[in-house]
C-alpha cells in the first residue's frame, strides 16, 4: 500500500508534467505544457502558474524538503514567473525552462540520493547579495538617466534660446 506521502508526490510529478511535458512539438523533441499557454495571458497567466507552482512547491515542503531544496525550488518558480511576464521572450522562455520539472528533479535527488541538505541560507545570502547589488546598479542608472535626461533638456533650451536670438538681432536689421 502506498503512503500518503507517495500518493502525494506523485500527483505533484503528475501536475508537474501537465504544467511542463504533456504535449511534444511533432517533428521535434520539444515537449511544452499547459504553462506556456497560460502564460499566453498577459499578467494573469503568469500569476496563476506561480500559483500553481507555490502551491507544489508547498507540498513537497510538506514531505520533508530541506530549506536548500525549497529555497532553490522558489528560486526557479521566481524565474519562470518574472522573466516569463516578459512579452514575447518570456513565451518562448516558457517553452524551455521548466520550473516545476526541475523542482520534481531536485525532490528526487533530494530524497533518493541525499542530495540538496542544508539550510536555505547557502541559497538566499547570494540570491541577497545579488539583489542588492542588482538594486545599487539599477538606482545609478536611474541616476544617470535622470541627470543625462535633465542636461539635453537644458541643452535644448539653450539651443532654442540662441536660436531665438540669432533671428531677433537678423529682424532688427
Amino acid at each position: 500500500m502506498r503512503s500518503r506521502r507517495d500518493i502525494e508526490l506523485g500527483y505533484v510529478e503528475k501536475i508537474s508534467d501537465l504544467l511542463d511535458r504533456k504535449y511534444t512539438i511533432p517533428g521535434s523533441n520539444i515537449r511544452f505544457g499547459f504553462d506556456p499557454i497560460i502564460g499566453l495571458i498577459p499578467f494573469l497567466g503568469h500569476a496563476v502558474s506561480f500559483v500553481i507552482s507555490a502551491g507544489l512547491i508547498a507540498i513537497m515542503i510538506r514531505h520533508g524538503a530541506s530549506g536548500k531544496v525549497a529555497a532553490k525550488m522558489t528560486l526557479n518558480a521566481l524565474i519562470d514567473a518574472v522573466i516569463g511576464a516578459i512579452p514575447v521572450a518570456g513565451n518562448i522562455f516558457d517553452f524551455f525552462f521548466k520550473a516545476n520539472s526541475r523542482n520534481v528533479r531536485l525532490l528526487k535527488a533530494h530524497y533518493a540520493k541525499g542530495k540538496h541538505q542544508g539550510t536555505a541560507m547557502d541559497i538566499l545570502a547570494p540570491v541577497a547579495i545579488a539583489l542588492l547589488i542588482a538594486a545599487v546598479l539599477l538606482t545609478a542608472l536611474c541616476i544617470w538617466a535622470v541627470v543625462a535626461l535633465t542636461s539635453l533638456i537644458f541643452w535644448g533650451i539653450s539651443i532654442y534660446a540662441g536660436l531665438r536670438a540669432c533671428s531677433w538681432s537678423i529682424r532688427s536689421r
